[in-house]
């Protein structure tokens, strides 16, 4: 008997032996003590790991170049540290990590090589603490990887946050804390990517944007229940909390930013959402919808130039200091069932922020059920809360415009307007209410009440207002 349970733990033994088995960084000798550099034992435990997860305990663990994970050598395999204990602190440029894979398929399953199924899927990095102690360094890079998952990390005080190169699908980036990066948060340069879900995170700070699209080409993109926040900086122009960028080229459709908090600090030319297309093919950048966001304190809440297909659906918005919503040489927007607040809370006499809608050299554009209060004369050059110029074909239907220092509606040189159902009460009872002028033949102007302030009709078509 005696022999028998000793046979029966040896065995026990040896099965244990092949078990797959978390390689942790200090058995490989990373001390974490900030001090020894730990970039050799960190690659030794991520060439020693098989079927497991390379182990970050507690510590400040030094590296002086790229960590490269090469899936096909060494998968299937992630990063952890236990209760997000452990900080690797970047001291070169480019990314602490570089993930790659070999995939260049689609998400089809026939497209998947089995080598993909046995070492490179799912790559996970999770609950992991990334800093940068150079001004270059980066904090993870992603390449054609096949589902791979970002999860409860913070990355600070980086260049990028989370860069997305070459070709991915199926990527998760979730709960996770993306702050104070001198570029941008999550930045996807010109990359191939079906299939894509930002969610549940904190994206913050970043000075160039908090998530940047620089060309490449898209689908199948949310963007989904973050807090994404003054992703900006002082003197720097054209920042952006989202921003989509197909100057360069590129094609990035079918997309969602839903129930997200984004907002900022007044910057130049800033913007909580910017879409620029291409101007030689804006039917590229489009058929997303902008749904349940609260949008507010930048110079421009939602900037679209050179896009088509955009639904912007029941958002709040509040301190536009120069517009709510710009639509610039673009085609087939909805606007629909938006408050555009002027709550005193957040209005001091040193807050100059005019806010309102610009419409320019646009057609097929729905501006329905909507409120806008509140919109102030104080932006120079500033002439009405609503503002419709060489366009065409734009519906404005039941808005409430209430509580302006402008006209309510100015329309210039746009023919095949209609303008019905609206409440406009200016504050200012010497303006007047709606003014068109210039060619806006085929335009009706029906059923809106005006507190009987005038109209300016130009040659527009005007009956049965109040």
């Amino acid at each position: 008997m005696h022999f028998r349970n000793t046979l029966i733990f040896i065995a026990a033994m040896l099965l244990l032996s092949f078990e797959p088995k978390a390689a942790n960084v200090k058995d490989y000798g990373a001390k974490g003590d900030g001090i020894q550099d730990d970039t050799r034992a960190i690659t030794d435990a991520i060439a020693a790991c098989r079927d497991g997860v390379v182990s970050f305990p507690a510590g400040r663990y030094r590296i002086s170049r790229t960590i490269e994970i090469d899936l096909s050598q060494h998968g299937p395999l992630g990063i952890s540290s236990p209760g997000g204990s452990g900080t690797v602190v970047m001291e070169a440029a480019g990314p602490a990590f570089r993930v790659k894979g070999t995939h260049t398929g689609s998400a089809l399953p026939a497209s998947v090589d089995r080598q993909i199924w046995l070492r490179e899927r799912m790559f996970t990095v999770e609950n992991i603490a990334i800093e940068g102690a150079n001004p270059a360094a980066d904090g993870i890079e992603l390449q054609l990887l096949m589902q791979p998952v970002v999860r409860g990390c913070l990355i600070r005080k980086v260049r990028h946050g989370i860069l997305l190169t070459r070709r991915n699908r199926n990527v998760l980036i979730e709960g996770n804390h993306i702050y104070d990066c001198d570029g941008v948060g999550i930045y996807l340069d010109s990359v191939n990517i079906h299939q894509m879900i930002i969610s549940h995170s904190h994206i913050s700070y970043c000075k160039q944007a908090g998530i940047l699209v620089r060309s490449g080409e898209i689908r199948n993109f949310q963007i989904t229940g973050n807090d994404i926040e003054y992703n900006c900086a002082p003197g720097l122009t054209r920042s952006a909390d989202i921003c989509i960028d197909l100057t360069g080229g590129g094609n990035v459709r079918e997309g969602t930013i839903s129930s997200n908090t984004i907002q900022a600090v007044e910057s130049a030319e800033g913007a909580n959402i910017r879409f620029t297309g291409d101007p030689l093919q804006p039917r590229k950048l489009g058929l997303w919808s902008i749904t349940g966001n609260h949008i507010s304190n930048q110079q421009t809440g939602i900037s679209l130039q050179h896009t088509q297909g955009i639904s912007i659906t029941g958002n709040t918005f509040v301190r536009a200091y120069v517009r709510h919503l710009v639509v610039d040489n673009s085609r087939n927007i909805t606007f629909t069932g938006n408050v555009i607040d002027h709550n005193p809370d957040y209005f001091t006499p040193d807050v100059k922020a005019s806010g309102g809608i610009q419409i320019k050299a646009s057609h097929d554009i729905l501006l329905h059920d909507n409120i806008v209060d509140g919109i102030s004369a104080t932006l120079p050059g500033a002439r009405a809360a609503v503002e419709i110029a060489k366009s065409r074909n734009v519906s404005l239907k039941n808005n409430h415009i209430s509580g302006t220092g402008l006209p309510g509606v100015e329309i210039t040189d746009s023919p095949g307007i209609i303008l019905e159902g609206n409440l406009i009460d200016s504050a200012d009872k010497n303006k007047a209410a709606m003014r068109i002028k210039g060619d806006c033949r085929g335009s009706e102007i029906t059923g809106n009440r005006m507190s009987g302030y005038r109209i300016e009709k130009g040659n527009a078509r005007v009956k049965g207002n109040r």
